[in-house]
């Protein structure tokens, strides 16, 4: 429990802290020097921060995914789910993860089905860059999140969750650039809170001048059974601030679902 306990206090010390400075980073006085990089569309975070002075919106148009197990049928759909990251030093970012409508469905395999819509729970989220912003062969950083509670419509569990993530990214050579992720994070079951020790793996390829695809593999265990994911996606640069993509997440394990679909926009300013 102690393990538990300090990474939900670290997650939410990291992220409530700065919250206070966070609005009168929007106002950017220089246009963006670094390359636009995003926490989307893959699993694996990128370890680069947004400059000082400037935001970052990355959304998705919405998404979809399905899971079936002992004959139950699961899906679920979100509009607009977006990630607003704010550059508050040169190796340093806040911002938060808003969902403004989610809705699942369960059907049994007898009897009436279950249907839940509403708000979203709210995470927070703070990144400090260790090395690499600027350049070099390698970028490494350290994230802590702290989800709250505040999901309406029967979503989400009641409980605050917290995880410190530490996306790693580098290149192979010929083109080729990868990333590796590993967090720790705390959820809770309904009786009581889980350490899940989370990795992701992922590799990417410019296939034009403005067009990128990536293939990334997920694994996360601790609470319940094992998880475990496919996903592969496009990127579509349309200038230095924009990037649209889409993609799909495949389940390698059971109790990961079946099948997801995304495609979304991300948006500096």
């Amino acid at each position: 429990m102690t393990s538990v306990r300090t990474v939900i206090v670290l997650a939410g010390a990291l992220t409530l802290g700065v919250l206070a400075v966070t609005p009168g980073a929007a106002a950017a006085t220089a246009p963006a020097t670094r390359k636009l990089t995003t926490d989307r569309p893959d699993a694996t975070e990128s370890p680069y921060t947004v400059e000082p002075g400037h935001m970052q919106l990355e959304m998705d148009f919405a998404n979809y995914s399905r899971n079936r197990q002992s004959g139950t049928r699961a899906a679920a759909w979100e509009a607009a789910p977006f990630n607003l990251r704010f550059g508050l030093a040169p190796d340093f970012e806040a911002g938060f993860f808003v969902i403004p409508f989610r809705r699942e469905t369960e059907t049994p395999p007898a009897g009436p089905g279950t249907t839940r819509s509403g708000f979203g729970d709210l995470t927070l989220r703070t990144k400090l860059n260790l090395w690499g912003n600027d350049g070099g062969p390698t970028a490494f950083a350290a994230i802590a999140d702290l989800k709250l509670p505040n999901g309406s419509g029967g979503l989400g569990n009641g409980k605050f969750e917290g995880a410190v993530r530490f996306p790693l990214a580098f290149s192979f050579g010929g083109g080729w650039s990868g990333g590796a992720m590993t967090s720790l994070a705390t959820v809770h079951d309904g009786i009581s809170y889980q350490e899940v020790w989370e990795n992701t793996l992922t590799a990417g390829h410019d296939l034009s001048a403005n067009v990128g695809g990536f293939l990334e593999l997920t694994s996360s265990a601790g609470d319940g059974a094992h998880v475990a994911t496919f996903n592969s996606g496009l990127t579509w640069s349309l200038g230095r601030d924009t990037q649209f993509d889409c993609g799909i997440n495949v389940g390698l394990s059971r109790r990961a679902p079946d099948v997801g679909l995304f495609s979304g926009l991300s948006q500096r300013f």
